[in-house]
Formats: C-alpha cells, sequence, structure tokens
C-alpha cells in the first residue's frame, strides 16, 4: 500500500467513524440530560430559558449537520489542523466529564434550578465562570470544524452559536445570582 492510498484510507474510515462516535456521545450525554431533567421537574425544579434551549439545541445540531455537509463536499487532508481539532475535541470530552461528574444530578442541557439546588463551589468553577459552555461546548464544535476543515462552518457556525450562547450565559448568571449570593 502507498503512502497516498493508506492516507486515503485512513480519510474514508477514520473520519466517518469519528464523526459517528461524537455524534453518539452527544446522544448519550443528552439522554443523562433527559433523565437529570426529568427528576428534577419531578421534584419541583423550575426551568429558565427553555425557548433559548430550543435554540441552542438547533445551533448544535445545525453546526455538526453543516460540518458533515462541508466535508461531505470535499475530502480534505488529514494533516496538523485536523490533529489539532482532534485533540481539541477530546480535551472538550474531558471536560463535559468533569463537569457532569462534578454537577452530578443537576447536570442538564437546560437551565434548571432545583428546589434543593446547592452552588457547586469547586475551583474550576472559580477558575472558569462557564466551564460548560467555555472548556466544552466551545471546543468541542471548534475541534470538529478543525477535524474536519470545515472553515465555513467554523467561522459562520461559532458566530451564529455565539448568539444564542451569550442569551444563555445572561439568563444563567441572572438566575445565580438572584438564587445564591455566594454566585457573586
Amino acid at each position: 500500500m502507498t503512502y497516498s492510498e493508506l492516507m486515503h484510507w485512513i480519510i474514508a474510515t477514520w473520519r466517518p467513524l469519528f464523526f459517528a462516535l461524537a455524534f453518539l456521545f452527544r446522544i448519550a450525554t443528552l439522554i443523562v440530560s433527559v433523565s437529570h431533567e426529568k427528576a428534577l421537574k419531578k421534584d419541583g425544579a423550575i426551568e429558565y430559558g427553555a425557548t433559548n434551549s430550543r435554540w441552542l439545541a438547533v445551533a448544535h445540531l445545525s453546526f455538526y449537520l453543516s460540518v458533515l455537509t462541508e466535508d461531505s463536499i470535499r475530502e480534505s487532508p488529514v494533516n496538523g489542523v485536523s490533529v489539532l481539532g482532534f485533540v481539541l475535541y477530546g480535551l472538550s470530552v474531558i471536560m463535559l466529564l468533569t463537569v457532569m461528574c462534578l454537577l452530578g444530578r443537576l447536570w442538564t442541557v437546560k437551565l434548571l434550578i432545583a428546589r434543593d439546588h446547592i452552588l457547586v463551589e469547586h475551583p474550576l468553577f472559580r477558575l472558569v465562570r462557564h466551564p460548560n459552555y467555555f472548556l466544552n461546548i466551545m471546543p468541542e464544535l471548534i475541534g470538529l470544524a478543525l477535524v474536519f476543515h470545515a472553515f465555513a462552518t467554523l467561522v459562520i457556525g461559532c458566530v451564529l452559536y455565539s448568539l444564542p450562547l451569550a442569551i444563555r450565559i445572561r439568563e444563567e448568571e441572572r438566575v445565580m445570582k438572584s438564587r445564591f449570593v455566594a454566585y457573586r
């Protein structure tokens, strides 16, 4: 097998597999989120920004589909950009799993405040105000776009995604400050 044939095989095999695994991972985290959401709401949790949560879900799915579309238009090389994207995506997964563990049953993709909600004061949340957004979601999307050399999606998608994300962050800040004195 020549180098060119090997690279073609790698591109043809691992990239679709990587995309499928990334998508399935997001589905798995969504299942966890829905489970937590149902339990929290059953116990009287209040949801804030429901419309914005739907927009964030649409933006996230659209970003993934845009990456897939952009990748299907051309076969981009596996190079340093792809490797950087893969590493960034991998780090984002580690951060998501960390945040999920730290928040436990309180972690959802929606903005829910439980009746017995306790402010998590782990150093990560003091170091980075919104680690789920800044250490998981944005690096995840940037990493995914870099893996597939989806540069149009990277630029346009991140700008479009940042709109509902900024609204979510403002809403979360407002809710958390009104609920927890220590959050300020």
